[in-house]
């Protein structure tokens, strides 16, 4: 840096370096897979079974949704997964061990869709006296689906592969996922920031929240000072601080005018990236299933299993005893 009288002044960067707790973390591995259906049941307990007056009688859900759970941690497919779900029942963990092909059936239901969203914000909610930093971004899963259409402009059949996209918030200690949504290829991010702020906010103090240009807007904005947060989102090189909003022009100087200071916080924004590489290692970048709900509700289940495993990491590391008292 050079000092108005021409002084010139060399910082050295430092790198920083996090030593891992390897006796926690080893132990939290070892016993995952056994806290995994314990901490699972104690948050399927809570879906809700709908009233049936009259029919064959139905599945419980809980019981569904553990089953679909463990067949996307195990990473089988279905049918291998099967002798996995019975085992679970010999254990008491549900109480019916759903076929294959009904858990299948459950997976294209719709109404399925916010019962997962509901799990995977509960299971997140034990972090929130860890967590009050916040990250946002999307990314994709691939999925065995083509679209195919004629280009005249060339004159050949072309084709593509569909995928959809996981919109995600997630602390940025633990990496815990505190609110999704699964849209289709095509979702623009820009809309989803708003109710991803606001869910988290229901269930955690939301100190910072991080993203990229893709979600500066006025009314994004907005969204995290309404629930008492500060927003470190870049500002693309075509805007300016001339406008009507005061949170706008007052956010654009900062960016503009302390850099350094802002980069240092945003940089927080990395770790939505570690989450999404997490749970892709984890579960994988691909769903098996074909059928457009299907696929939503898959990726919500790769999302949940996520969040089961950060839970059992922070018990060990962190301390913590999960409890999951809020009703479905």
């Amino acid at each position: 840096e050079t000092g108005p009288d021409g002084s010139t002044t060399y910082t050295e960067a430092v790198r920083v370096t996090y030593r891992q707790e390897w006796t926690a973390y080893n132990k939290a591995q070892t016993t995952e897979e056994e806290w995994f259906g314990k901490l699972l049941r104690e948050l399927c307990e809570k879906v809700p079974q709908p009233r049936q007056d009259f029919g064959r009688p139905r599945l419980p859900k809980s019981d569904v949704v553990f089953a679909l759970a463990t067949k996307v941690y195990g990473g089988m497919s279905g049918r291998r997964n099967a002798t996995a779900v019975r085992e679970c029942k010999d254990k008491g963990l549900i109480d019916k061990a759903p076929h294959y092909n009904s858990a299948f059936r459950y997976l294209e239901d719709e109404t399925l869709t916010p019962i997962l969203k509901s799990l995977i914000e509960q299971s997140a909610a034990p972090l929130s006296a860890i967590e009050s930093d916040f990250a946002v971004d999307s990314s994709g899963f691939s999925t065995s689906v083509y679209d195919r259409w004629f280009d005249h402009k060339y004159g050949r059949q072309r084709s593509e592969n569909v995928w959809v996209k996981a919109h995600l918030m997630c602390g940025v200690k633990t990496h815990v996922v505190t609110s999704v949504e699964v849209t289709p290829t095509e979702t623009a991010d820009e809309p989803h920031f708003k109710p991803l702020v606001e869910s988290t906010a229901s269930r955690f103090t939301i100190g910072q929240v991080s993203g990229d240009k893709a979600y500066n807007s006025h009314r994004n904005l907005q969204a995290v000072q309404a629930v008492g947060g500060s927003a470190y989102i870049p500002f693309k090189s075509n805007t300016n601080g001339a406008g009507r909003d005061p949170l706008w022009n007052r956010l654009w100087h900062f960016y503009n005018f302390n850099r350094s200071i802002f980069l240092a916080q945003y940089h927080k924004r990395s770790n939505v990236e570690t989450a999404f590489s997490m749970i892709k290692a984890k579960f994988g970048t691909h769903v098996r299933a074909k059928m457009p709900i299907a696929q939503v509700n898959e990726v919500l289940l790769k999302v949940l299993c996520h969040n089961i495993c950060v839970l059992i990491q922070s018990m060990y590391e962190l301390g913590i005893e999960p409890s999951f008292s809020t009703a479905a």
